[in-house]
């Protein structure tokens, strides 16, 4: 799919939307070279410092967080209203057990600017470069988010990445 290049608040409404309900597909190459992809349904896409940054979570438990820390950075990925299988099948199985994206029929293209893997059939991208990970902090968080979100404990790693490109399908808006 030919993209080109964005401002990155472009399309928010609609990837916050598309966020909170099928999910983003959230990507990074593990230490062998080989692409995983996990869908998020948790972020936020604003400015911090003066730069643009998606903030990710992902569970320690996860091969996503193996990835990133590797890597050191990522790629939010936006998929459009025909891949909600393929968000489905990265939300539920492990990229450890098995190659998502390849049981998903998604084609991966190279990063320009960070190398993370870029999800072809998706119309909107983001590269992002980790500038700051933390944890989280169980005695920081309130009752109802503890009870809700953390039963089991497996606290998230928090990630912010400057974006260095956002890009968008001219049909962008249409697709989501």
């Amino acid at each position: 799919m030919q993209r080109d290049k964005m401002d990155y608040r472009e399309h928010f409404d609609a990837v916050m939307r598309v966020m909170t309900s099928r999910g983003l597909l959230l990507a990074a190459y593990d230490a062998s070279g080989r692409a995983n992809a996990m869908t998020i349904g948790w972020g936020t896409l604003g400015s911090i410092w003066g730069m643009p940054l998606w903030i990710v979570l992902v569970r320690p438990s996860r091969y996503t967080h193996a990835c990133i820390e590797h890597a050191d950075c990522f790629a939010v990925n936006v998929p459009g209203r025909d891949l909600e299988a393929a968000c489905t099948l990265c939300g539920t199985k492990s990229g450890r057990d098995t190659d998502k994206l390849v049981e998903a029929g998604l084609t991966v293209e190279k990063g320009k600017s960070v190398p993370a893997p870029l999800i072809a059939e998706c119309p909107i991208v983001y590269e992002c470069q980790v500038v700051y990970r933390s944890d989280l902090l169980p005695d920081a968080l309130v009752r109802e988010i503890q009870e809700g979100a953390y039963v089991n404990g497996d606290y998230h790693r928090v990630y912010f990445g400057k974006i260095l490109s956002a890009e968008a399908a001219a049909e962008a808006g249409g697709m989501l």
